[in-house]
């Protein structure tokens, strides 16, 4: 083959490479809809209990605390805290802790269920202002999934709960039977 020959069958390679790799490309795809932010929310109630139930987990006979405060605390898988906010309950002793900023750097070690806790901080009632260990409020009280979600159109919250968790009185008048 001459030189001449090959100069001109060269573009020609390249002008059939070009279109096979033409003929392969994919015709675009239309852009995905927005992701719903799906915010992390932890729910629960707190109570002060009643003095005939000390020593025990049961609530039988508590009142919720309107003001208490809890924290939620969260840690990542290396056990480094990533997450720290407290939160006030409303009338009933009821608090709603919007988790905003929550991060998860690992889908499941980091996950809320495995890395969030709710502790009791303090109480506004002098009267009631001890700690108690019920449901682990004292050390950590773990986070449940019970399957509640909040949707709208480019929202979604998963809500778990937590608790409940109490406070106690500080002293408690023995009582005499008779």
């Amino acid at each position: 083959m001459s030189s001449t020959q090959l100069i001109s069958i060269i573009p020609l390679l390249l002008l059939l490479t070009i279109q096979s790799i033409t003929a392969n490309e994919q015709p675009p795809q239309p852009p995905k809809p927005p992701q719903k932010a799906v915010d992390v929310v932890v729910e629960g109630v707190i109570y002060c209990q009643s003095c005939g139930d000390h020593g025990s987990w049961s609530l039988t006979k508590a009142k919720p605390i309107k003001a208490a405060t809890i924290s939620v605390i969260c840690k990542d898988h290396r056990n480094r805290v990533s997450y720290y906010k407290a939160f006030q309950t409303d009338k009933n002793g009821y608090f709603y802790a919007h988790l905003k900023g929550f991060k998860m750097s690992h889908n499941f070690l980091d996950h809320p269920l495995h890395s969030c806790k709710v502790k009791l901080v303090s109480s506004p009632i002098q009267s009631c202002n001890s700690l108690t260990n019920v449901n682990y409020g004292l050390y950590g009280a773990p986070l449940r999934y019970e399957d509640k979600r909040l949707v709208g159109s480019n929202y979604e919250a998963v809500i778990y709960a937590a608790g409940p968790l109490a406070f106690r009185p500080a002293t408690c008048t023995p009582t005499i039977e008779t």
